[in-house]
């Protein structure tokens, strides 16, 4: 295929057998839509066993599909003044205790104020793998959740932290607070998980194309209104925790993409009202970070007390009995 961009390969496994070649390009790469694939399957970027194929094609196992993106060119990020908690480094990685309210890298029409330039401000050389405008991004966290996160320095910590994230073999624990009394002590939530129809900043469990998500909680404190939980993730889908605890009628508190702030208007108690609305994002915190150090081998575990806004809301929640 001709024409700048990257290109991606993949194997149709037995999952997508039968299925419509852009609804199953969807369900791989569910940060476009579903437009977006038509328009570049119609110009030629998506080849299905070396030949060029329409949008409604239905698939077959084994078949290999080549997806040319469009070229994009990298804005560069530079360094800013950050302030940041390095909690570990080394000469192939380090982890980060991310505030909430700062993006990890640059996108969406935001090239400034992100955990990448912050790094590159103190020095930190940062492997090229993931890209230029993502310099050693191995994981994601959102926005406004705060917690631990892992960067790679150089290719060959890149590459194995990639492989164990990809594998799902890292430990990744986050601790959070939801609306209601969650019932079970201990439950699995599996689900699909998709870019939303009509709003393509949400996720939604309301899908018939996405990918598998599966996230295992345990109850940690019960409040009359609340749950304080422990949530542990099989997979790493956008949003995860945030849209299938919405799924299962326990947004996280302060969640206002997906639903939460409706209930908090329904708080009689104005201590604990003015707690929930200084928290000012969702009460959701990456506590524990689990890996094999992809260099030396060695077991890594890092573990992130609960901030300020997060442990003020518990504070007041238990003054209430």
């Amino acid at each position: 295929m001709g024409g700048g961009g990257k290109t991606l390969s993949f194997v149709v496994g037995r999952e997508g057998r039968g299925d419509r070649l852009d609804r199953y390009l969807i369900r791989l790469i569910p940060e476009h839509s579903r437009s977006f694939f038509r328009k570049i399957i119609r110009d030629g970027r998506v080849v299905v066993d070396g030949k060029a194929e329409k949008a409604g094609a239905l698939l077959r196992e084994g078949s290999r599909i080549e997806v040319l993106l469009p070229g994009e060119r990298p804005v560069p990020v530079q360094p800013e003044d950050i302030p940041i908690d390095v909690v570990y480094q080394d000469d192939h990685l380090a982890v980060v205790d991310k505030p909430a309210g700062l993006s990890v890298h640059p996108g969406a029409g935001r090239t400034s104020g992100t955990l990448v330039s912050a790094l590159l401000f103190r020095g930190m050389h940062l492997s090229l793998s993931a890209g230029e405008d993502r310099p050693g991004i191995v994981h994601r966290l959102d926005k406004d959740t705060s917690g631990l996160l892992v960067v790679a320095k150089d290719d060959p910590a890149y590459d194995g932290l990639k492989a164990q994230f990809g594998a799902h073999t890292a430990d990744r624990r986050y601790r959070g607070v939801c609306w209601g009394r969650i019932g079970p002590d201990r439950e699995t939530v599996e689900t699909l998980i998709g870019r939303h129809r009509t709003d393509r900043k949400r996720m939604t469990t309301r899908t018939e194309t996405g990918r598998t998500a599966v996230t295992d909680y345990l109850v940690l404190e019960r409040f009359s209104p609340m749950t304080f939980a422990e949530f542990r993730l099989k997979t790493g889908r956008t949003h995860q925790i945030r849209v299938q605890m919405a799924s299962i009628g326990h947004p996280i508190v302060g969640d206002r993409t997906y639903g939460s702030m409706r209930a908090a208007k329904g708080i009689t108690d104005r201590g604990l009202r003015d707690a929930v609305m200084r928290l000012g994002r969702q009460a959701l915190h990456a506590a524990v970070l689990g890996f094999v150090h992809p260099v030396t081998g060695d077991a890594m575990r890092f573990e992130s007390p609960l901030p300020a806004d997060i442990e003020n809301l518990l504070l007041v929640l238990r003054d209430e009995g």
